[in-house]
């Protein structure tokens, strides 16, 4: 269980330097001029409300029930893959937001039009933090 969490630190670091990294990148390149459709940004923001959604759904349905299992009996393989599976779902969804932003930002949004998206994905990243699971309330 301990190197189940560790590996699941190690993935959510990474991705939270990628997404660091997105932001820089979305900076450095140039942007092509051109005019921007609001439309095209409130469907891509509807998108995202949509993940943040299902993030909360998804770990309902996988990380809590199996974290639930998990207290129960730590040894339960099928439950700790689907601990696992259910973080990693959760950190791809966080960075899917993050991507939008860096999306945006290359079809020539503005930074401030943007960066919601950025700090969004990193505020979720670091709220998602794994834990071992435990009956403990609190």
């Amino acid at each position: 269980m301990e190197a189940s969490v560790k590996m699941l630190r190690t993935v959510r670091l990474a991705l939270l330097v990628a997404l660091l990294l997105y932001v820089f990148v979305g900076e450095r390149m140039p942007h092509p001029p051109k005019p921007t459709s609001p439309v095209f940004y409130y469907a891509i923001t509807c998108m995202a409300v949509g993940v943040i959604v299902a993030i909360f759904l998804l770990r309902r349905v996988m990380v809590i029930r199996a974290e639930q299992t998990l207290v129960q009996n730590a040894e339960d393989s099928a439950s700790l893959n689907r601990w696992q599976a259910g973080y990693i779902v959760t950190f791809a969804l966080c960075e899917a937001i993050a991507l939008y932003g860096f999306v945006l930002r290359f079809l020539s949004f503005s930074l401030t039009q943007v960066m919601p998206f950025y700090v969004v994905g990193f505020v979720l990243l670091l709220f998602f933090h794994p834990r071992q699971p435990s009956n403990e309330i609190g």
